[in-house]
Formats: structure tokens, sequence, C-alpha cells
């Protein structure tokens, strides 16, 4: 048996190693099309035009038509002008002679050229890419149409020979959350006998799911796809890299690339306004560093601290101890010998959690959570509320769960503190729910129902989590 599941694994790892090796052929081909590629051939006009825009050179001939341009192009693979339009005057064409025919494209300037997407410092980097472009397009359309096919990444993941790099993945579950079923008994009046009455039925495990967050990126010198192990080709722009983990990938493969993301802690600048998974993956963490030591510190020293959570600390101090976990992150010093009011520390758990740019309680199922808060049935309520948890992202559901323990625990010292499940509702609802749209009318509007949420899930924490 053992010999059988070695025997299985080396097969496959022989596999992967041959895509690999011929979708390493296939993409030395396409880089070796890219240096083919015909050489930008500016034609320039003999005169000097008094018409032609600061941002454009000797290139420009002024109003022409397209069949004196299609003459002065003809027989020179890559040669180009610019052109400005007879029907529509102070618009302009970039006519480009390739495949022995003369194409012409809108050519637009904003502090820099562009016909599409891409922009570019001069035209002639412009006329570069897209003879890069044509060309490599032409030669080798069935090999492109057909390089997602069969992708690398998923054999070796994010791993290639073309560079020495490793990422481990991080696969993490959460405890099972419980789906809870509340029961309608005339015969449970009490609210202690009705918990004790709930049946609970397992629910799906979650991993920490990431997506990519890719963006528009220029490659210095050659690059590989690491989804599909293509040659990216192009001037600039060739092609996209996750700005949390580094990953590069063609544009098109982007929207193929599996939510797999591992932030790489080199990558993340700040730990205030970075999104709540990024910072949970990028740290190998189940929660924030923020709100656990936040919460930590403020049980060992706050709990009967009266108004706690309502009283604010001093702003300057606050954001003392933002830019503290920003510089330090889990070494920030937020003992009572760096902060000696407890408020201090409320306030940054607070600030933390207000400036997530996606709230605690996603911008997605804000509308259900606010539902819910407007059902009258008091068991019917709770279920709706417990459903929406269940869809919330692990890094969320788990940050919320503990945060809910730990309010449920300082409702206990109200008699000391003064804050009851209802107080803590009026502080946190806004913190941890906030509407889509930045409506003030709406937020003003729904605050009875985002306390409500709140203080639901405080006075209902063993239950809803």
């Amino acid at each position: 048996m053992a010999n059988s599941r070695n025997s299985s694994s080396v097969l496959l790892r022989t596999e992967g190693q041959a895509v690999l090796i011929n979708m390493h052929v296939l993409s030395v081909t396409v880089y070796q099309l890219q240096q083919e590629a015909p050489r930008p051939k500016r034609i320039t006009c003999p005169q000097e035009m008094e018409s032609r825009p600061k941002y454009y050179g000797r290139e420009f001939h002024g109003v022409i038509s397209r069949e004196y341009a299609d003459e002065l192009l003809a027989g020179a693979e890559g040669a180009y002008l610019i052109r400005e339009s007879q029907r529509q005057p102070g618009t302009y064409t970039l006519a480009l002679r390739f495949g022995h025919q003369t194409l012409n494209y809108r050519l637009f300037y904003d502090g820099k050229h562009f016909v599409g997407e891409k922009r570019f410092e001069s035209v002639h980097d412009l006329v570069t890419d897209a003879l890069i472009t044509l060309y490599i397009e032409t030669k080798a359309a069935e090999y492109i149409a057909k390089m997602t096919t069969n992708p690398i990444y998923e054999h070796l993941g994010y791993t290639s020979l073309f560079k020495d790099k490793t990422v481990h993945r991080l696969s993490r579950g959460r405890n099972e959350p419980r789906k809870v079923t509340f029961q309608r008994d005339e015969k449970i009046s009490s609210p202690l006998v009705r918990r004790s009455a709930l049946r609970d039925t397992p629910e799906k495990q979650c991993s920490y799911e990431k997506i990519h967050n890719f963006k528009v990126h220029t490659f210095r010198g050659p690059h590989w796809c690491e989804y599909c192990a293509n040659f990216m080709w192009g001037l600039i722009a060739q092609g996209v890299r996750c700005s949390d983990c580094g990953l590069n990938v063609h544009k098109q493969c982007s929207k193929l690339v599996p939510s797999d993301c591992q932030p790489d802690l080199r990558r993340i600048k700040k730990v205030f306004s970075c999104d709540l998974t990024t910072l949970v993956k990028a740290h190998n963490t189940t929660r924030p560093m923020v709100v656990d030591m936040c919460i930590r510190e403020i049980e060992l020293r706050g709990m009967k601290s009266e108004g706690l959570y309502r009283v604010s600390g001093f702003s300057e101090h606050v954001e003392d101890v933002r830019l503290a976990f920003d510089r330090d992150g889990e070494k920030a010093d937020i003992s009572a010998n760096a902060y000696a009011d407890i408020n201090i520390i409320a306030g940054a758990l607070k600030l933390y959690l207000r400036d997530l740019p996606i709230p605690v309680i996603t911008f997605d199922l804000y509308s259900k959570f606010i539902q819910a808060a407007k059902i009258p049935n008091p068991e019917s309520r709770l279920e709706a509320i417990h459903e929406g948890l269940l869809q919330l992202p692990p890094a969320h559901y788990e940050t919320l769960r503990y945060l809910m323990a730990h309010l449920k625990r300082v409702t206990m010292f109200e008699k000391d503190n003064l804050m009851n499940a209802e107080n803590l509702g009026i502080v946190f609802g806004p913190t941890l729910m906030q509407p889509p749209e930045q409506n003030a009318l709406t937020t003003l509007n729904d605050m009875r129902q985002q306390k409500l949420v709140v203080q639901l899930m405080i006075e209902h924490e063993d239950v809803l989590f």
C-alpha cells in the first residue's frame, strides 16, 4: 500500500514537471517572438506643422487623408505616423503599418499616450508595445488561446522553475459553527429554558480563503506567468501582480486564479486600515493581534472602569497606539506603563474596528442584519441574525465571536462600569456595521437596528456563536 502511494506521488510529480517543461519550451518561443517583432519606424513630416500639439514630435503630419497616410507607410512594417482627423478636427489618429496593411487607432493624451488601457510615456513606446502584441497574437494565436487550459498552477501551485520561490499556503479552518434552530414552543417561556431547548447541527467547516489583490504591473526584464507558466509579453503593463502576496500572472489568467492568496508580511505596510482577512493570513492568526492585545489588556485592568468603551481616551494618545501597532505590530507596548488610562486602549480598539476597509459585519450582509433586527418575533429575529453570522468571512466571524464574548464579560461588571448590553450596542453598532453607501440619512435611520443587532449578539453570544 505504501509503495503504491509513493509510486502515485512520483507519477504526479513527474507529470507536473513534464507539463512545466513543455510550457517552458512554448514560453521560450513566445519570448523569441517578442524579440523578432517589427521595430517602430517613425515617418517624419518634412515640414514644420504649426498645428502640431506640443506632446507630439515630427511624426505628426497634420490633416491628411487615410489614403495618403497609407501611401506614406507603404512597404515598411512597423512604420507609423500621427494624423489629425479630417472629419473631427482636434482628434488624432495613430496610423501603423503591420501585416501589409495600415491600422488606424484613435490616439489620446492625458499626460501619457494611450489607445487602450495601457499608458505610455512616449508614442514610440506605445508603438513598440503594439507591434509586440500584434506580432505575438498573429504568430501564436492558437497557443495563446490554449495557454490557460492546463495551467502549471494546478500542478505546482505558486512554484515555477523560473523563480526560486516557495510560498506556503494557509488553509486554516475555524471551529465548526453551530447551526441553531430556534423552536417555537408555547410551553417554553423562560429564556434560560428556551436556550436549553435549542438543537445544534454541525455546519460545514470554512477555510480562510482570500482573493488576490491584483494590480496592473510593469515588469523589468523577462517574466513568466505563475499561473500558466507562459511568457508575459509587452513593453509595459505585461500582467498583474498581487499587492498582498506578490503573485505575478497574465491579466487574463488573474480571472482563473483560485482565492488562495497568502499575504507576505513584507508587503503589509500597516495594521490599521488593513483588510481583516489580509492581516490575519499574513500573521497566520485567527484574529487580528490588535483585537487580541487590546481585549487582553482591558480584561486585565479595565473591566470595572466606569463608562468603559463609552468614555473616550485622549485622541492624541489613541493615535499614538495606532502608530505603535502600525510600526511594531504585536510588539507594540500598550501596557499600563505606556498608557495608564484604559480608555485609550478601548478607544484604539474601537478605532481599529471603525477604520477597517470592510467592516466586521461586511457591506454585502449589512441589509440582511438590518432586516433581521426589524423582525418582531424574538425567535425568528435571532434565527435570522444567526443565518447572517454564518455567511460572514471566517476572519470576520471569528473576530466578531471573540469580541462579543468579551463584551458579554464586560456586562458582568455592570455594577461597576455601568455598561449593559444595550449601552454597548449603542457604542459598537455604528462601529461594526456601516451601510455600503456612506449616506448620513441611512446611517441615522438604521441606528436603532444597529444597536439592537449588537445588543442581541452580546445577550445571546453563547447561542449565536
